[in-house]
């Protein structure tokens, strides 16, 4: 097998992933890309696809208003430059979040360049590496049901059982499933376990 084959392989299943997982946040992503062959997706992109060409823009669901971009940094070592590049395609399109599916870990002038945007702009922009998006955690047999809830359902909960915020068991904001689902601190997540003697075991955990 040649090697253009295999990053045609390997960026046919890290972008199936980031579909599901775009999906599985709440935003518009059609369930036909989603189930795309890999034959259909190097008919389209080829068998080594340019990154550029895989850039996605979605709107959420409930709320078209709010979108996301999703990046494909062509460069192994992203620096500051494409980091600003994406800021302003951000800033062009109204975007207030973003993902960056990069090859290697960024720079440390990157890194920073990044946390700077964040704190000035009011971007979010989260960042992966292929290897993570390889496969999707979720669907891992040992990874059970993760439901985020709305605030509602948050403030719901903390009434019915008499809690505080603080008393919720935690997860961490850097826990793979909290990236997967992009979540932010003080949000919570329901976690369904299969029970042998209750058929489910429902726990609750915030983020922090």
């Amino acid at each position: 097998m040649s090697q253009e084959r295999t990053i045609g392989e390997r960026l046919y299943a890290v972008r199936r992933t980031v579909l599901q997982m775009l999906h599985d946040r709440g935003y518009m992503v059609d369930q036909n890309d989603i189930d795309q062959s890999e034959k259909d997706f190097f008919e389209k992109f080829s068998t080594s696809p340019q990154r550029d060409a895989l850039t996605l823009l979605v709107q959420r669901r409930d709320d078209p208003t709010e979108m996301i971009l999703v990046f494909w940094p062509a460069d192994p070592k992203v620096g500051v430059k494409p980091i600003k590049r994406y800021m302003e395609r951000m800033n062009e399109e109204d975007a207030k979040r973003a993902i960056l599916v990069v090859q290697q870990a960024l720079t440390a002038f990157a890194r920073q360049a990044l946390t700077e945007i964040q704190a000035t702009e009011g971007l979010q922009i989260e960042v992966f590496q292929e290897p993570e998006l390889l496969v999707n955690i979720t669907e891992h047999v040992l990874v059970p049901q993760h439901m985020v809830l709305t605030k509602e359902e948050k403030d719901i909960l903390l009434k019915r059982y008499k809690m505080k915020e603080s008393q919720l068991p935690r997860i961490q904001l850097t826990d793979p499933v909290a990236r997967y689902y992009g979540l932010c601190r003080g949000q919570v997540v329901k976690i369904i376990r299969p029970s042998e003697t209750a058929g489910k075991y429902v726990t609750y955990r915030m983020v922090v």
